[in-house]
C-alpha cells in the first residue's frame, strides 16, 4: 500500500521542520513537501497533489483562508488540516465554508495533530475540543448582544489577496508582478477596494486587513506576558521541534 502523502505549510521553518519530523517518523506517513506562504502551498498542491496539506493561518503573501479558498476551488477532494494558533471564530467559519475539514490549535498537543491526521485519512472530519468550543461561546454571545450591524462589503478573493500584498507592504509593481497582471491593473483594483471599503489611506487599509483577519500581527513573547512563568508551556506541539 502506498504511503499516505502530506504536504506541510507553515512559515516558521523550526515549527514546520518539527511537525514533518513528527509526522514523518509514521511508517504509513511521508512528507512529500514542505512550503513556506500560502501562494506556494497552492501552487505544491496543484503540483504535487499530496493526500493531505496541513496548513497554517499566518501565512505571508496569501493567507491560509484564501490559500484553502484557491486550493479547493482547484481541487474539492484536496484534505486539509488547518495547524494554527490563529483563535477567531469567523477565520474557523470562512474555512468550513471554504471545505476544510479539520482544525487543531498549536496549544494542542501532538496526540492532538497525529489523531487528526489519522482521522483525516479514514476521510472523516477532525476538530479539536479547543474548535468547538470557540464556535460555541461565540454563538452564545452573539445571542446575548442580539444581532450584529450589517457587514461591510464583502471583497472577492481577488480584492482579499490584494489587500494582503499591499498591507505587507508590496508596491504595485511588486503586486503586478505577484499576480501576473499589469501595474495600471493593480493600481484600478488598489484604488477600487479603497473606495468600496469606505478608505481613504493605505494605513487605514493595513488597519482594515488586521482588524479582518486578512493579515495577522504576531506580538513579541514579552509584550504577550511580562511574567515569563506565564508564557511557558503556551505551545504544547513546540515540543516536536
Amino acid at each position: 500500500m502506498s504511503a499516505f502523502r502530506i504536504l506541510v505549510a507553515d512559515d516558521h521553518p523550526v515549527f514546520r521542520f518539527g511537525v514533518c519530523s513528527l509526522l514523518g517518523s509514521h511508517e504509513d506517513w511521508e512528507i512529500c513537501g514542505q512550503v513556506a506562504d500560502g501562494r506556494d502551498a497552492v501552487e505544491k498542491c496543484r503540483q504535487l497533489k499530496p493526500d493531505l496539506l496541513i496548513l497554517d493561518i499566518c501565512m505571508p503573501k496569501l493567507n491560509g483562508v484564501d490559500a484553502a479558498r484557491q486550493i479547493l476551488r482547484n481541487d474539492p477532494a484536496q484534505k486539509i488540516l488547518v495547524l494554527t494558533d490563529v483563535r477567531s471564530e469567523q477565520v474557523v467559519r470562512d474555512c468550513l465554508d471554504a471545505g476544510v475539514r479539520g482544525w487543531v490549535f498549536k496549544v494542542d498537543g501532538t496526540d492532538d495533530l497525529i489523531a487528526a491526521v489519522e482521522t483525516l485519512q479514514r476521510n472523516r472530519s477532525s476538530f479539536s475540543s479547543r474548535v468547538s468550543d470557540l464556535i460555541m461561546d461565540c454563538y452564545l454571545k452573539r445571542q446575548r448582544v442580539g444581532p450584529a450591524a450589517a457587514q461591510a462589503a464583502r471583497l472577492s478573493p481577488r480584492e482579499r489577496e490584494i489587500v494582503q500584498l499591499v498591507a505587507e507592504g508590496k508596491t504595485s509593481k511588486e503586486v503586478a508582478v505577484i499576480l501576473d497582471v499589469a501595474v495600471k491593473t493593480a493600481d484600478t483594483h488598489r484604488s477600487n477596494i479603497l473606495r468600496k471599503l469606505n478608505l481613504h489611506s493605505i494605513a487605514e487599509l493595513v488597519l482594515y486587513a488586521v482588524r479582518n483577519e486578512i493579515v495577522h500581527v504576531q506580538l513579541p513573547a514579552v509584550v504577550r506576558s511580562p511574567n515569563p512563568k506565564l508564557e511557558a508551556h503556551t505551545m504544547p506541539l513546540s515540543a516536536i521541534n
